[in-house]
Parts: C-alpha cells; sequence; structure tokens
C-alpha cells in the first residue's frame, strides 16, 4: 500500500512543501502538483494509500503552476501537472500521460474588471495574469494579441482587481466560480471563445512522467495516476471533503461544481479530440510566437493511451 505524505498549509499556499520520506531511492517517486481542488481530488487515493501500487511510492509537492512549470523546466519532479503551454520546452525530459488532462469543455479561465468595458477597451488596459507560462495566459495572447500584463499569483488577483489595482485579472481555478460574488464583470470566458473559434475543448493543464524513468515505470505510474482518478469519481464524498482543504475559503456546493469542471471523464481519457486540441492550441501559440517552436506538434505522444 502507498504511503504519501502531506504537509498541510492552511493559508500559506506559495510556499514550497519540500517533504522528505524514508523510502528506497529506486521505489520513491516525487509528485508534483498545484494546492487547488481538482489536483488534490485527482491523487486523494494516492495520498491515502487506497491504492496497491506494489513498490511504488509517492511523495506529493505542492507548488504554484507556475513553480511546476520552471521546475520541470530542471526535470526536478519525476511526476508533474504542468501547464500545456509550457510542455514544448520540456517535451525532450518528460512525456505528457493520457491521464489527469484539465480541459475546459466551452469554459476556461476568465477575463473579469471592475468595471463594463469592450474587448476594445479592455485591450488597452492592464491585465493581471497568473505566469507568463500557464495556459490561461496563451489563450489570453491567442485570443487578443500583444497585450500589456502584470504576473501576479493566482490566488491574489481576484483582491488585486477588486481593490482596484489592475484594470483586469485572468482569473484561473475555483476563482472562475467564485468572481460573481465579489461584483465584478466578466470581459471574456476564454474556454467558450476558444470553443466556438475551433469547436475542441481548451487545454489547461496536463500530467507528464520524466522520460529517464524508463517505458516500464512509466506506463505503471501512469497507471497508478488513471486508478487514482478513477478512485476518485467512483468514491466521490471523501475525495471532495479532502479537495475542499485546497479551496480557500469555497463551500461544499462551489467545491463540488470547480471539481466536476476539471475532473471527469476526459481526466481520465482525453479522447482523440482532446489530444487533437493540445496539439492545435500549441500550434496556434507557436503561429504567434509565444510557444516554443522547435516541437513539431503532430508528433505529441500519449502515455497510456489504450
Amino acid at each position: 500500500m502507498t504511503v504519501a505524505i502531506y504537509k498541510l498549509l492552511p493559508r500559506s499556499y506559495f510556499q514550497p512543501i519540500a517533504i522528505r520520506a524514508t523510502m528506497e531511492e529506486e521505489s520513491m517517486f516525487r509528485i508534483g502538483h498545484s494546492p487547488d481542488p481538482d489536483d488534490a481530488f485527482m491523487f486523494h487515493a494516492l495520498t491515502t494509500g487506497a491504492l496497491d501500487t506494489q513498490q511504488r511510492k509517492y511523495v506529493h509537492e505542492l507548488h504554484d503552476i507556475e513553480q511546476l512549470n520552471s521546475y520541470a523546466l530542471k526535470g526536478m519532479f519525476e511526476v508533474s501537472a504542468v501547464s500545456i503551454h509550457s510542455y514544448p520546452m520540456i517535451a525532450d525530459r518528460y512525456q505528457l500521460m493520457n491521464c489527469g488532462a484539465s480541459m475546459g469543455e466551452g469554459y476556461g479561465p476568465i477575463l473579469v474588471s471592475r468595471s463594463e468595458l469592450t474587448h476594445d477597451e479592455a485591450k488597452t488596459r492592464t491585465i493581471a495574469v497568473p505566469g507568463l507560462g500557464t495556459s490561461a495566459y496563451l489563450a489570453l495572447r491567442i485570443a487578443w494579441g500583444d497585450v500589456d500584463v502584470h504576473v501576479v499569483p493566482f490566488d491574489k488577483i481576484l483582491p488585486a482587481v477588486i481593490r482596484g489595482e489592475y484594470d483586469l485579472g485572468l482569473i484561473i481555478h475555483e476563482g472562475q466560480i467564485t468572481w460573481a460574488n465579489e461584483g465584478l464583470h466578466l470581459i471574456l470566458d476564454l474556454g467558450a471563445w476558444w470553443l466556438d473559434w475551433t469547436g475542441l475543448p481548451l487545454p489547461l493543464g496536463g500530467n507528464v512522467v520524466r522520460r529517464d524513468l524508463g517505458e516500464d515505470i512509466c506506463q505503471k505510474i501512469t497507471s497508478d495516476v488513471k486508478r487514482s482518478i478513477q478512485h476518485s469519481l467512483g468514491n466521490p464524498d471523501s475525495a471532495l471533503e479532502f479537495a475542499k482543504l485546497w479551496g480557500r475559503g469555497i463551500d461544499d456546493d462551489t467545491n463540488r461544481e470547480f471539481v466536476g469542471m476539471y475532473v471527469n471523464e476526459r481526466t481520465l481519457d482525453y479522447g482523440e479530440d482532446g489530444r487533437e486540441a493540445v496539439r492545435r492550441f500549441l500550434r496556434e501559440g507557436q503561429n504567434i510566437g509565444v510557444v516554443e517552436s522547435s516541437l513539431d506538434v503532430s508528433t505529441i505522444e500519449f502515455m497510456g493511451v489504450e
């Protein structure tokens, strides 16, 4: 049975959580993921030891998604959640799993403001964004081109917009639901825009596994992650209770809604249209010079496709 360790920091969501365990080095694998409800739900079974993973032990390291993108450039963790936007820069080290996707099915990161603005007006204002390596930022650039942005930690963006420090905020995670309680105005839903333009879901995050572990180990780890997702979907009550710990004050209904948006059948398998969406998203980013161009996105393969 897996022994997984979390250290819960009630308020410090951006402090790296470095977790050490007394495990044999060859069987210990570090999973980097975000301190948010959907990732917590996804990895609940691995965290609590609900799955038999034989000799494979997992240690969970929690970091903001932009920090995870940076760590992946260094190959720090054996397994990690990353932004799809950043994948071309790490494709030589990591392979995308076919499970663990966060896909917007006609919804996604949103632009909000204290004032009602037309799109033309909004394009001239400063936008607080959660990171230049995030898929939210790439979607914004594909939609609106070159705009003035300032990087702000994702959980600080809504409060900063409410205080008037920024004209607009690009909102990810559960803020995509809770923004409506703050008297703000929705300017653009990038997931809805992308679906209207391409007919495809918007790829936001994915799980990757480090290639140097070898094909056999990569396949087994991918299977463990998929079984963890299946376990949570099949036993949602306990997984949702755990996920809520990472929801920054959200209630049960909001927690369930947000997790359902990003952990579902698509998370078990991108599907052919989901895999095509990843390639299309990155290709559009390459076309505007925002995504690393050396990777031929048509060659991207997904670990665990059945």
